[in-house]
């Protein structure tokens, strides 16, 4: 609280002249599309390979399998950060201990710009595939079996018939899914903040960190800059979001309905 003061369009240009800001800001937002993109992609992957084996006829104790790849899903996000937080410690964690044991080596996963955001990935995709798995099931069951037995009769094999049926179908009723999934990771602080605090830093002269994406870059320009709560600056910081993520927003729904318009 203090007294307002009217100062114009000075944090907009703060963005843009800034180099302390500017170019920080363009690499958190590429680490942030490859975040949110990479943990679509892995977590559709994942989820759907345990879909595709949980559909199998021949797969024994289904239900037992279902419910042990459900307990991630089952378990509060926090949780399951904080305990890979500790999984993948470097000093006691059991990752490295056994790593130590087996192949004489240890890895600070939390020090390397480029391991922090690999395991990043895992744990989102761990956090993650249940629920892809879960949708991409229901969508395999969806499917008429007959159209598998005609493509049987037609010559297709296991690899044309996923290619030319089960994908396009599937994308049908899971690119919504897909979308909100991007937009929903686009802006994931709680995985971003629990594992490493958006470390390593950069550089002396940033907030930011290698980690970090957007809305945790924002959160730390605001909160723990040389300025203290510097809210009006967040606001603008947030605005620029906007702009970035509005065009890739309306580019998903195009493709969104292009994916129905080949279900129809």
């Amino acid at each position: 609280p203090g007294f307002p003061d009217f100062i114009g369009a000075d944090n907009f240009l703060r963005v843009i002249s800034d180099e302390r800001i500017r170019d920080p800001f363009w690499r958190v937002f590429l680490w942030t599309v490859v975040f949110a993109g990479g943990s679509v992609l892995l977590t559709l992957g994942l989820g759907l390979g345990f879909a595709m084996l949980l559909n199998s006829r021949d797969l024994p104790l289904k239900p037992l399998f279902r419910s042990i790849l459900i307990i991630p899903y089952a378990v509060p996000g926090w949780l399951v950060v904080t305990t890979w937080r500790g999984l993948l410690n470097p000093a006691y964690g059991p990752v490295n201990l056994a790593m130590e044991n087996l192949f004489n080596t240890q890895i600070d996963w939390f020090a390397n710009p480029v391991l922090v955001k690999i395991a990043i990935l895992f744990v989102n995709m761990y956090l993650g595939f249940p629920y892809m798995m879960l949708i991409s099931l229901g969508a395999l069951q969806s499917i008429p079996g007959d159209m598998y037995e005609a493509a049987t009769i037609d010559g297709a094999n296991g690899r044309q018939q996923f290619r030319w049926i089960t994908l396009p179908l599937l994308l049908v009723a899971l690119a919504p899914l897909l979308v909100a999934s991007f937009a929903f990771n686009f802006n994931n602080f709680t995985v971003i903040e629990l594992f490493n605090n958006g470390g390593p830093p950069m550089s002396a002269a940033t907030v930011a960190g290698h980690s970090d994406i957007l809305l945790s870059y924002t959160y730390r320009l605001a909160f723990s800059g040389s300025r203290g709560t510097d809210y009006g600056f967040a606001a603008a910081i947030g605005v620029f979001i906007f702009f970035i993520v509005g065009p890739i927003t309306y580019f998903n729904f195009r493709l969104t309905r292009q994916f129905e318009e080949v279900g129809a």
